[in-house]
């Protein structure tokens, strides 16, 4: 049953091969999205068993709040998270970079070896998805002072009980969207195969063939 889906995929992804890598890189993130909102709750409960809930971790001041207040990159003052989602103190921050990160190094074996079909070097390409990793990670927490509050306000205004895990789940999407845009050209880049570099280099070799048969005149091009 399976194998005239795979033979449909197939031809499709010769004869559209940017598209076809693009729908199978919104799969696999997808996928590692639902992992995420899986594990996120079982981290979070764990950590929360521990005193870690009450110690703070405030880091990188950048600016302030409306209210005058200091901003923070990452901003996790200790207690229960309140009605803003602000709080969790270092058992939030861990519950979610540890979801994170597990789910980023499931998606970068993933989509090397299924969506880019990559055989270049492993540990290049894992250096640089190491950089844009922690980039993209730095960016979206400064992003959540935007967002975060709002959420967390609404959602426990209509879900009492549940409100916070709901706004859990919504802000962690928010995350692995702005992930998934910002990675998909930096897949491209550090993702190759011998396919795709050879198919560089006949373009380059056609180049520089035409380059050399203008600067050379007619006469060459003719022969």
């Amino acid at each position: 049953m399976l194998k005239p889906i795979v033979n449909a995929w197939r031809r499709f992804e010769a004869k559209r091969p940017n598209t076809a890598q693009f729908l199978m890189f919104f799969l696999l993130s997808n996928g590692v999205t639902v992992l995420q909102l899986a594990l996120m709750p079982i981290f979070k409960w764990v950590f929360y068993q521990t005193a870690l809930v009450d110690v703070a971790f405030q880091i990188w001041p950048v600016g302030s709040n409306v209210d005058g207040s200091q901003y923070y990159i990452f901003d996790y003052p200790a207690g229960p998270v309140d009605a803003d989602g602000i709080g969790g103190g270092l058992a939030y921050f861990l519950a979610v970079q540890i979801t994170i990160a597990i789910a980023q190094v499931i998606n970068f074996f993933a989509q090397r070896t299924i969506t880019f079909k990559a055989n270049n070097s492993v540990a290049k390409a894992a250096f640089w998805y190491v950089i844009a990793y922690l980039l993209i990670t730095i960016g979206a927490a400064a992003a959540q002072g935007f967002y975060k509050a709002p959420i967390y306000a609404w959602c426990k205004s209509v879900w009492p009980s549940g409100g916070e895990a709901v706004a859990d789940v919504v802000t962690m999407i928010i995350n692995s969207a702005i992930a998934f845009w910002i990675f998909f050209p930096i897949f491209k880049v550090i993702f190759k195969s011998d396919a795709a570099e050879a198919a560089e280099d006949t373009a380059e070799e056609i180049v520089e063939r035409d380059l050399e048969t203008v600067q050379e005149g007619p006469d060459a091009a003719r022969s």
